[in-house]
């Protein structure tokens, strides 16, 4: 039950790493609604675990006690029932739970264009408004679709402010074409906004 939880409370964050892998990024933002329960799946998967680490960790009858229950016991004990697997269940809820904080890790590093036009405001800056990225794994998304697109020279995606700003060379892409690639992973693009560097 707790790995369970701690699956769910990490599911929006995993689902886009998975949706890359698998091809298939529009469903990325597919699990958004969940990051509200995030803290509730939290809180129910350390509960759990530490119920079970308590029932693991409780004194055991004593010698008289089980003398007059006179019940016979089965003194094998299956792996499931120890304390390795339930060490082993912690670590993966564990690692699940804190999946949000090293999620970049995991995505394929995109090359950026190295051709840099250095002709007046040959670098433009759009900046998008975007509503569903709930953790630094949604940001790593998006980073990663718009550093697919030629022309790209940098991409830097926040969940906390809702944006991604990209700077691109305007002779090598164009800012639809920009659009679009982000639109692919399922995110909504509220708003946009172009702003130029002067590169003199």
């Amino acid at each position: 039950m707790g790995i369970l939880s701690a699956i769910a409370a990490s599911l929006c964050c995993i689902t886009p790493l998975l949706a890359i892998l698998a091809g298939s990024s529009g469903l990325a933002s597919s699990f958004s609604w969940m990051e509200p329960l995030r803290p509730y799946l939290i809180g129910f998967t350390v509960l759990v675990i530490g119920f079970a680490w308590y029932q693991k960790l409780k004194p055991q009858a004593t010698e008289d006690e089980e003398a007059d229950c006179n019940c016979e016991e089965d003194t094998r004990t299956s792996f499931l029932q120890t304390k390795t697997f339930l060490g082993l269940v912690t670590i993966f809820a564990g690692l699940m739970l804190a999946f949000p904080y090293y999620s970049k890790a995991f995505y394929p590093q995109s090359p950026q264009s190295t051709t840099i036009n250095f002709q007046e405001n040959a670098t433009q800056i759009l900046v998008l408004n975007i509503q569903g990225m709930t953790c630094t794994g949604c940001e790593a998304h998006i980073e990663h679709a718009a550093n697919e697109v030629q022309g790209i020279q940098k991409a830097k995606a926040s969940y906390v402010k809702g944006i991604a700003e990209i700077e691109f060379d305007p002779t090598q892409t164009a800012p639809e074409k920009i659009i679009e690639a982000v639109k692919t992973t399922g995110y909504e693009i509220t708003d946009s906004d172009i702003s130029y560097i002067d590169n003199k």
